[in-house]
């Protein structure tokens, strides 16, 4: 894949990965993406290591419009290395970034964390549940300070309870992730 992207990356505008378990090549294919294909505007990838080389492609990527995640679960990363990696993540996403579907389980107890680093300028943002004061706040303070994003898509938006909704629809609208999902 490496020289696939070397020969023609600069081309490459859309991409949907979706990675095995059993992936060895990852810090190889992270490199090639982010040094042959800097005009990705689409970018879809799964079961991706949450790496300081991937946090280091997505800051490379400064055309990307649409991401799409979904990580793989580290258990031997200390909670504190995770959540400094979460910060570096959020400052180096793109101020091109209109669409984040961030409906991956495993980053959900850092959503804040993310949001409250976040300055890209989304409109829509897809995220796995909004069941947590913590969250639904950062969620509420992003939007104060970006005032950009229009939607909220919710994976689980039936177990929204009635006062998240209320509190948080004077910001932003609120809508089932099926509504505004993006899949090319």
């Amino acid at each position: 894949m490496a020289l696939i992207f070397k020969k023609s990356g600069i081309l490459l505008q859309r991409l949907k990965l979706e990675l095995d378990e059993v992936f060895q090549d990852e810090p190889l294919l992270l490199k090639a993406l982010k040094t042959f294909c800097p005009n990705i505007i689409y970018l879809s990838i799964q079961f991706i290591m949450f790496s300081p080389q991937f946090v280091k492609l997505i800051g490379n990527l400064q055309k990307l419009q649409f991401l799409s995640l979904w990580c793989n679960q580290v258990d031997y990363i200390p909670e504190e290395v995770i959540k400094r990696r979460v910060i570096q993540f959020s400052e180096k996403l793109p101020l091109t970034l209109k669409y984040f579907n961030l409906e991956d389980t495993w980053l959900e107890p850092y959503t804040d964390i993310l949001l409250n680093h976040c300055n890209a300028p989304l409109k829509k943002m897809l995220i796995y549940r909004l069941n947590n004061e913590r969250i639904s706040k950062a969620l509420v303070e992003f939007c104060m300070r970006n005032k950009t994003l229009n939607y909220v898509g919710v994976y689980k938006y039936l177990d929204l309870d009635d006062y998240t909704k209320k509190e948080v629809e004077n910001y932003v609208e609120l809508v089932p992730y099926e509504s505004i999902v993006v899949d090319y």
